[in-house]
């Protein structure tokens, strides 16, 4: 399917828009959203803006996140949206917080609830509003002390313009989105569903070959430890604490604070791999946690949310790079090959162990002493560990170009999307004479399903005592 242009154009003159089709309109919001106040309805169910998502019901967030509900007992300043109001977060619209309800229900005094003033249809502006374009304009209107405080106030929204295609095109337009967007999504998730069986492949190799060794025949004895179960008769038992140092170095309070470093948090952190690049902080711009000082041989290992399985051996001369004080930073010993210390580490045996030793229901977490009390098995000799190391690689060479395939596709798919909906709402392309078939009830709500695992909640109440 190919998509053209329209027939015409006109400048709209407003610079994030450009040029538009010629029988469409450029108005200020305050044509065509009224802003709504409706107050007082304490009953009605929490929602939430996120900024992957837009709107969801609270319990719905809350449920899939480590996040605790952070709303006010005093619901009485609460805003009551419905089905097809477009809600935003005053403090974080230029960074994508809107989006259509399709529920009833409240928000925080934070967000601003807005309805349209004139026939047109609600989906067309989810797309529109939740642009990059877009949110580049509100970051534009939006102005505080510094990012965090950043604010797009309901005066300042409503002097923003945007195209407003006719009514049925309108509809169109976001029909023709509906459809385009649950295929690619259904790609995507596909593609994710892929790349963790290729994981799942690739630990069972890791598992089988630092727990058992590569001989196939080789004799097993007791490891003495009961759920390590039954070892090569050749290798040793020891806990963790007598194969590396842990947290053996820590960046002082006294660090200038200029000092610019890249820092590994959790949400960077995969199991066996950087999720993301880790971002450059300035140090008195950085979180107190960014404390623990990783050097090339390091393996970090998440003890907070244990469950995330974050684990990441650096194999690389890093220069100033700082994890998170939610890693265990493990320098191995002589008497264990680096690498080899963050495959055990990585192995089903070991981090199912963390995880069954962490304390804590919303955000479980291992104590360093208790850590360094955990076995491993090993052999002893280097060589032998070097072995399985380079059968490790070459089995599992692969499963990682295929990793790295299908994330490649997977990122090239995003981008194919974004530009789609940007280039189909702003009128780049014409959809009008395009036959869309109808989109099932499970492929419009599985609509927002391809959304990174970032944490993207935001804290209603902060956000409401900053507006103060």
């Amino acid at each position: 399917m190919k998509l053209v242009p329209y027939p015409e154009y006109k400048e709209s003159g407003v610079p994030w828009l450009g040029k538009i089709p010629a029988h469409w309109e450029c108005l200020p919001h305050r044509a065509i959203f009224s802003e709504v106040k409706n107050q007082g309805q304490i009953d009605e169910p929490l929602l939430s803006v996120t900024i992957a998502k837009g709107v969801i019901p609270q319990s719905q967030l809350l449920a899939n996140s480590s996040k605790k509900d952070s709303s006010n007992l005093d619901k009485s300043k609460y805003k009551l949206v419905c089905p097809d109001d477009i809600v935003y977060n005053k403090m974080r619209a230029w960074q994508g917080a809107i989006g259509i309800s399709n529920y009833r229900g409240i928000v925080s005094p934070a967000y601003v609830v807005v309805r349209l003033r004139r026939a047109g249809d609600p989906n067309y502006f989810h797309y529109l509003l939740r642009t990059p374009l877009f949110a580049k304009e509100a970051e534009r209107w939006s102005y505080g002390i510094t990012p965090d405080m950043w604010s797009l106030r309901p005066e300042h929204f409503k002097l923003i313009y945007s195209c407003f295609p006719l009514h049925k095109e309108q509809i169109q337009i976001a029909r023709f989105l509906d459809w385009k967007t649950s295929q690619i999504n259904k790609f995507i998730r596909n593609k994710r569903r892929l790349i963790e069986l290729l994981k799942e492949q690739k630990q069972n190799i890791i598992n089988q070959a630092v727990t058992r060794g590569l001989d196939p025949k080789v004799k097993l004895k007791p490891s003495g430890v009961e759920w390590l179960g039954d070892i090569p008769e050749h290798w040793e038992v020891a806990p963790l604490k007598h194969l590396a140092s842990i947290n053996a170095r820590v960046l002082p309070e006294s660090t200038d604070e200029n000092y610019t470093f890249k820092y590994c948090d959790i949400s960077s952190v995969g199991t066996g791999r950087l999720i993301e690049e880790p971002e450059t902080l300035r140090f008195d711009q950085a979180p107190s946690r960014a404390r623990r000082i990783l050097k090339k041989g390091d393996t970090i290992l998440s003890t907070v949310r244990t469950y995330l399985k974050a684990v990441y051996y650096v194999p690389d001369e890093v220069e100033d790079w700082i994890a998170s004080t939610g890693f265990a930073v493990l320098t191995p010993k002589k008497e264990i090959h680096p690498p080899f210390l963050g495959l055990l580490i990585q192995s089903n045996n070991f981090i199912n162990r963390v995880i069954r030793e962490s304390i804590g229901v919303a955000y479980p977490a291992i104590a360093e002493t208790k850590l360094g009390t955990l076995h491993l098995s090993y052999p002893v000799s280097i060589e032998e560990q070097q072995k399985i190391l380079e059968y490790i690689t070459d089995s599992s060479k692969a499963i990682d170009q295929a990793i790295s395939r299908a994330e490649r596709e997977i990122e090239l798919m995003r981008e194919y999307r974004t530009r789609l909906i940007s280039d189909v709402v702003t009128g780049k392309v014409d959809v009008r004479g395009i036959e869309v078939p109808d989109v099932s009830e499970e492929e419009l709500l599985a609509l927002d399903e391809d959304t990174a695992e970032s944490d993207d909640v935001i804290d209603d109440a902060l956000c409401a005592e900053a507006e103060e």
